[in-house]
């Protein structure tokens, strides 16, 4: 085991509204110590407390006001209706957060959705596949399914971006293996970060409390070679920020060790991003202060996870955050206090600099600030 990276006082939650500053000044928080194993290339927070976690109604993470972001998962159920001919079948999906794929996905031809989530709520959820969803605002695990039994009955199990909030990750997959028992034919379809990304990019927004497990395509393919799964496909969506893993229960339990070919670049990846994080961090710092030096004001844009942590290290230099979703405008970011403004709102600040959270969204930041009349220069981190 190796620790790489540590850090101190961060947020625990970075997705749930906060009505006022003096609550986002005071927000609970929590350690990180993030560790590689050199063996599995997993990588994890030895400092998580799992009690520090909350998921409910009051938790917004959704990206479904992108219309990037909808694209591109209107393309990905497309692709798994059609490649585990779901059409006419049943999927559940496992933190189906506030249940935009999975009504995708009943759009595409899936008979029936059931939408597993702690913080689901349905007066949400439109669109022409809603209908054919049911909505189970819990947790998946051995007493759900217990307590429903036969009406968590399906065809296909989705679970996108909900592995890397779960601690113990081998107890979870062997829950859901439990699940299926022996509907080997059943696929099993996943999605989640790409920490190797992370580590090359020395991206140290993207690391932050919620997040507890960190795989890169070797150790997930690994994780799932270990506990009763057979992988079919692994690779990289959403401008390769993703990892896509699709499974199936294995015919034979794994028997032997798989290649760790991987496990190098990880390595190597893990000592990049202890060397260079300092030096990011400082760049960044320098940048805002030269502009704040200069009477100029900087935003981000985007004030979900990756606006919480470049926040709770170089907040101090930044005057507002922005996001296009209605649900948080004038809300605070945990930690910092920051007010969370509508696009309409920046007129007022009339920033300098407008720092995109994800890269991914620049097109459409620019489509709404040219429509708005502001002239700051937009930069991805």
């Amino acid at each position: 085991m190796t620790t790489f990276h540590t850090q101190q006082g961060i947020p625990t939650n970075s997705c749930l509204l906060v009505d006022t500053e003096q609550a986002a000044l005071g927000f609970p928080r929590g350690d990180i110590e993030l560790v590689l194993c050199a063996d599995c290339g997993f990588i994890f927070n030895a400092l998580f407390d799992p009690s520090l976690a909350e998921y409910s109604d009051n938790y917004e993470e959704t990206q479904g006001f992108s219309p990037r972001f909808m694209e591109f998962a209107n393309d990905l159920a497309s692709a798994w209706v059609s490649r585990y001919a779901l059409a006419g079948r049943t999927v559940l999906e496992i933190g189906c957060g506030k249940g935009e794929f999975l009504s995708l996905m009943a759009e595409k031809g899936v008979a029936k959705g059931i939408g597993i989530d702690p913080g689901v709520d349905p007066s949400r959820i439109d669109g022409a596949g809603a209908e054919k969803c049911v909505w189970i605002a819990d947790y998946f695990d051995s007493e759900l399914v217990a307590d429903l039994g036969a009406e968590l009955e399906a065809d296909a199990i989705v679970c996108r971006h909900t592995l890397e909030h779960i601690q113990p990750v081998g107890e979870f997959l062997d829950s859901i293996r439990g699940f299926i028992g022996d509907r080997s034919d059943m696929p099993v379809l996943f999605e989640l970060p790409d920490t190797k990304r992370v580590l090359d990019e020395v991206a140290f927004w993207d690391i932050y409390y919620e997040h507890c497990s960190y795989f890169s395509a070797g150790s997930l393919i690994r994780l799932f070679q270990s506990h009763g799964f057979e992988v079919l496909n692994v690779s990289l969506g959403y401008d390769d920020q993703y990892i896509l893993l699709e499974a199936r229960p294995a015919a034979v339990p794994d028997s032997g060790p798989q290649s760790v070919a991987d496990i190098g670049d990880l390595r190597a990846g893990v000592t990049h991003f202890a060397e260079g994080f300092s030096a990011t961090v400082e760049s960044w710092r320098t940048r805002l202060a030269a502009i704040r030096a200069g009477g100029g004001k900087s935003v981000i844009w985007g004030s979900g996870s990756k606006g919480v942590s470049f926040l709770s290290i170089v907040g101090d230099q930044v005057d507002a955050a922005v996001d296009i979703n209605p649900h948080k405008h004038g809300r605070f970011m945990a930690g910092t206090g920051h007010r969370i403004c509508s696009p309409s709102e920046l007129a007022a600040i009339d920033p300098e600099l407008i720092m995109a959270m994800n890269p991914v969204y620049l097109a459409e930041i620019q489509q709404e600030l040219d429509r708005l009349g502001l002239e700051g220069e937009l930069v991805a981190l």
